[in-house]
């Protein structure tokens, strides 16, 4: 479930709750403290994707503190 998992603070890749560095960037940044979830299965026809600076299909968290 999605409120198990951590997003990352960098890119926003929601990841499983044990990873100690994001799956999608490598970042160490990672947290608990998250709100919204989409998830992007086409980044290259996605307004949102386009917005949020996605490139790469996946789970993202919508606010990041």
């Amino acid at each position: 479930m999605a409120e198990d998992r951590i997003a990352c603070r960098e890119c926003h890749f929601v990841n499983d709750p044990d990873a100690q560095t994001c799956e999608l960037c490598g970042s160490s940044s990672l947290t608990e403290d998250w709100a919204g979830y989409v998830i992007i299965t086409h980044p290259e026809s996605s307004r949102i994707a386009e917005e949020m600076n996605v490139s790469e299909p996946g789970s993202y968290a919508l606010k990041v503190r």
